[in-house]
């Protein structure tokens, strides 16, 4: 059946709801007189004066409710209840005028009071009924007229409900639901709707028997690791997999099917959600002056918002990067928390600069996230790594000390242990410096030491991204190459945690979970784009960059760790350095910036950091 793909003018709908109402007077007059064994012919005259009447009431009412103005094959409890509120209003009208035309007139009343009682309620049946067999109709026309694809939802609760109701009764998302898969045991087994529903763990078999070909997950809170298991299980039977927004996200707070998106890579990778002590963080950070460096950037940005949520006197986002400063602005202005911010462009390389915020500002706790951060680039200008990562990092620890800071928080990297390149020496470099300074002044230096975050700027998934946009290749340096990976909000929420539990010069290590290999990665986010590799798109192996590891590591060989209350936060063991040793060292690497000799610049860097050995580098040369 081919469906209409213009709506009915309303005219015509309030005909027929008219029509509708007169055959339901017809209907009361037969069930009157064939019960009452009453010829009809002596009630006739009644009934032709009358039906003008009854007419001009029923109409006006419908006209006045617009019961007509609903799209009837979306009918829902708004238009029910306009429906049985004007019919009602229309029968106590004709009783009203019935009653008038037989006490002031003397004659008889408009119709019978049996035929009124049951005109009422076969009127309001008749027209309902109409509403929802053309809803019924339309909805089964909907799946005759879309392509049959098997489709599962998983969660069956409300959302999952909600889902089911939007799927079948829009025409933007072809597909038949088959049954549902839910986490709950207690499901198991169970209906909904006529649907099965089977658990998580039964999934490849329910997409054998069903011939699934989609699933949407509709679940307000999913065991994550269930989660996972069921995209990889999708991915490795060719299943597509879409997403629906929490209800917070909704449009108007009404879902349809156009809000159902392709899940994200990020699904994979995300893992249970870290748990802050909230009572802690408020305490910590309300009232509180707190400078972030590096605030337009993928970290800094996040450490802004998390903060606006606990109260802060000001946070100080400062960065040299002006359009990404703005539009962080305009962000925070649109949340409602812009009045707890403060934009300040600076250089963190320039001191007489930072000097003035610090002088200014007065700030009790220091956020540090600024750096260059991309290893081939850094390899290509080692002056440049030394200045901003080194130097910048020395300027702000030594004001932190001459300003009385609380505490200096120090974003580091993973890149940093046993660094085989010259960004992960200069991070080093800044660890070790901001450690030495735990011995000079009362500011406590924390350090929190992480890898690759999730969606971060010039991360590996917003490249993969952007390739199979363009339509490939998607390049991959080599094909057994790994990477820990974690979401800029969980990476975020441990570093707050870390500030709060820190007493100074401790390396706090994050649990990143299990390394990914960004190959398999790589083949992932091809098939999540409903892609195949090798037919619609290709993988590329390029080569190791310059500095690039194989693996990444959290610890060096001569680190361990131990735990803290947090099962995702270690602190890392590390050596101890002088800080005035250590200072002048910094001191005297900066004065090499003059020269612009990179050679030498790399060569002072591996003598302060005698584990940095050069890997895929020009400078591997210095390490004979």
């Amino acid at each position: 059946m081919r469906l209409p793909t213009k709506n009915f003018p309303r005219w015509i709908i309030f005909l027929m709801d008219l029509g509708i109402a007169v055959l339901a007077l017809l209907v009361a007059y037969m069930v009157r007189f064939d019960t009452a064994n009453i010829p009809f012919d002596q009630e006739y005259d009644i009934f032709i004066s009358g039906l003008p009447i009854y007419i001009a009431i029923r109409g006006s009412m419908f006209l006045a409710f617009r019961i007509h103005s609903g799209m009837i094959r979306h009918t829902a409890s708004a238009d029910v209840k306009r429906v049985i509120f004007s019919t009602t209003l229309g029968t106590m009208a004709i009783i009203a005028v019935s009653f008038i035309k037989h006490r002031f007139f003397g004659d008889y009343f408009l119709f019978p009071s049996s035929v009124i009682i049951v005109e009422y309620f076969v009127c309001i049946s008749f027209l309902l009924v109409f509403r929802f067999v053309v809803k019924l109709l339309y909805m089964e026309g909907l799946k005759r007229d879309k392509d049959q694809i098997p489709t599962v939802i998983y969660g069956a609760g409300t959302y999952g409900l909600i889902t089911k109701h939007t799927v079948e009764k829009e025409a933007k998302l072809a597909g038949k639901i088959v049954c549902f898969i839910d986490d709950d045991k207690n499901k198991l087994g169970k209906s909904l709707e006529g649907l099965k529903i089977y658990h998580t763990s039964s999934l490849e078999k329910v997409i054998e028997t069903h011939n699934v070909k989609r699933l949407i997950v509709s679940i307000k809170d999913p065991d994550k690791g269930n989660k996972r298991k069921v995209i990889e299980s999708c991915l490795a039977h060719n299943v597509e997999i879409l997403n629906v927004p929490l209800p917070t996200e909704w449009i108007n707070g009404e879902f349809t099917t156009g809000q159902i998106k392709p899940i994200k890579i990020e699904d994979l990778l995300g893992r249970e959600s870290i748990k802050l002590d909230s009572a802690k963080l408020f305490n910590e950070f309300k009232g509180k002056k707190i400078l972030v460096t590096g605030a337009a950037g993928s970290i800094g940005s996040e450490i802004v918002r998390q903060l606006t949520g606990y109260q802060p006197e000001k946070v100080i986002m400062l960065d040299q990067s002006e359009s990404p400063l703005y539009n962080l602005q305009m962000e925070l202005k649109e949340k409602g928390v812009f009045e707890l911010t403060e934009a300040v462009i600076a250089d963190i390389r320039n001191i007489q600069r930072v000097e003035n915020v610090f002088n200014t500002f007065r700030p009790d706790i220091v956020f540090h996230a600024a750096a260059y951060k991309h290893v081939p680039l850094m390899e290509d200008n080692p002056s440049e790594a030394i200045l901003t990562n080194v130097q910048g990092t020395k300027n702000l620890v030594d004001l932190a000390v001459e300003f009385n800071v609380n505490k200096f928080v120090l974003i580091s990297t993973d890149k940093a242990v046993n660094p085989t390149n010259v960004m992960g020496c200069s991070k080093r470099i800044a660890e070790i410096y901001a450690q030495s300074a735990n011995k000079i002044g009362n500011t406590r230096f924390i350090t929190t030491r992480f890898g690759n975050v999730l969606g971060s700027n010039g991360s590996v998934i917003p490249l993969f991204k952007r390739q199979i946009e363009t339509g490939g290749p998607l390049t991959v340096t080599h094909k057994d190459i790994t990477r820990f990976f974690m979401t800029i909000p969980e990476a975020v929420a441990l570093v707050l945690e870390a500030e709060v539990m820190g007493n100074g010069s401790e390396i706090y290590v994050f649990d990143m979970g299990e390394s990914v290999k960004i190959y398999d990665l790589a083949k992932k986010m091809i098939k999540l784009s409903g892609l195949e590799e090798g037919k619609d798109i290709e993988i590329k192996i390029t080569g190791l960059r310059p500095g690039e590891k194989l693996y990444e590591e959290l610890l060096t060989n001569e680190e361990n760790t131990i735990p803290t209350h947090h099962p995702q936060i270690l602190v890392a063991k590390v050596r101890e350095y002088d800080f005035d040793d250590i200072s002048s060292q910094i001191s005297e690497l900066a004065m090499l910036f003059e020269y612009q000799n990179n050679e030498e610049i790399v060569k002072f860097m591996k003598s302060l950091v005698p584990e940095y050995r050069s890997n895929n580098s020009e400078f591997e040369k210095l390490d004979k």
